[in-house]
């Protein structure tokens, strides 16, 4: 079947649904229905897929529905109309779609349908959480030169344990042990890496450890994290609306955080003003875990020293780096190898010597 004739099909069901037809597949028949009047014919099993396109284009997520439904596609992003990519495991490849400018404006809009988030002209940026948890970034004009691009970021159904990074050849035997011992002995750990490094699965995997009876409250820009805690709050940060009022940051939602009794705090992702909150959250005894970008474990801990002096001129320098050393306990690095496989790369320990914070190597 051609994209013409989908595209007719659907624009025709949307049409019949839009008048009142009782629902989307009635309103799906009656297109091919009229369609087959027009001397188009199909076969039985051609029909049923025909119908699974359309219902795709009305209420799924069009041409990228297959995409999406593939448990080894890990991200799916968008150039422009005919350059789609998948990353398969540590492969990056073109996909055949020729999707129409049309088509991915109203697959978009889709996906924020229920999220909202809101894109237009005055906000060309979003991120957004899918109803199958997958995380949506998109760009439009005139940020982008042309065209909408489409990031997709696929997780995993399972969330991984320790034991399986160690099954995966992530970690080894030992590190698992060490790993273990230090986050349920209530250890601040940072865990850095680049991106698709793997930070997230580290999180989750090392929330995995910890007692399902502790309080767990999380914050993020988008829903990421996944736990089995029982008693788990997770709370996301929100966009300004229409009139560029109630916004929620990260940093309220740190605050918010530690007036909700919380045994463990996590952040998914400290970027900004943020790492300031948190650091005073750990400093004043709750146990935390975060995620940051960086390119080795070292140049983590220096973010971490930087990124608190945005918050303020008043800010001092010498406190932060401070706060820092005596409050983060634990940095593991995640990273690729050659051949594309997520490991921990670096693992550094703070221990105090003669009243002074050193860092040690545990592995890397």
């Amino acid at each position: 079947m051609h994209s013409e004739t989908l595209t007719g099909l659907t624009e025709r069901a949307r049409a019949l649904a839009s008048s009142g037809v009782d629902d989307v597949e009635t309103a799906i028949s009656q297109a091919i229905d009229e369609a087959f009047e027009s001397s188009i014919t199909v076969s039985s099993q051609e029909e049923l897929a025909l119908k699974g396109s359309i219902k795709n284009q009305l209420v799924g997520l069009g041409s990228l529905q297959h995409l999406i439904q593939n448990p080894e596609i890990e991200e799916i992003w968008i150039n422009s109309p005919d350059q789609v990519f998948i990353a398969r495991g540590s492969n990056t490849e073109q996909v055949p779609l020729n999707l129409t400018a049309t088509e991915i404006r109203q697959t978009v809009e889709r996906m924020l349908r229920d999220s909202g988030r809101r894109l237009d002209r005055s906000e060309p940026f979003v991120d957004a959480t899918l109803q199958d948890g997958s995380r949506l970034h998109v760009s439009i004009p005139d940020v982008t030169r042309e065209n909408w691009a489409v990031n997709i970021r696929k997780f995993p159904a399972k969330v991984f344990t320790l034991a399986d990074m160690v099954n995966l050849g992530s970690i080894n035997q030992d590190l698992k042990i060490f790993l273990e011992r230090e986050f349920t002995g209530g250890t601040n750990i940072l865990v850095s890496g680049a991106t698709q490094a793997g930070k997230t699965t580290m999180l989750c995997a090392l929330l995995d450890v910890g007692s399902k009876t502790d309080r767990l409250i999380s914050v993020e820009e988008t829903f990421e994290i996944r736990t089995n805690y029982v008693d788990w709050v997770a709370m996301q940060a929100r966009q300004p609306n229409l009139e560029g009022i109630g916004e929620i940051t990260l940093r309220r939602l740190v605050r918010e955080a530690l007036r909700m009794r919380p045994t463990r705090l996590v952040i998914g992702e400290v970027r900004q003003a943020e790492a300031l909150d948190l650091l005073i959250a750990l400093n004043s005894g709750i146990a935390g875990l975060c995620t940051i970008h960086a390119n080795s474990a070292t140049e983590a801990l220096s973010k971490m020293e930087l990124l608190p002096l945005l918050a303020g001129e008043n800010i001092p320098a010498a406190f932060v780096s401070q706060t820092v050393n005596r409050t983060i306990g634990l940095v593991v690095h995640c990273g690729r190898d050659s051949s594309g496989n997520r490991r921990v790369t670096e693992v550094l320990k703070s221990h105090l010597v003669n009243q002074e914070i050193v860092w040690s190597k545990v592995i890397g």
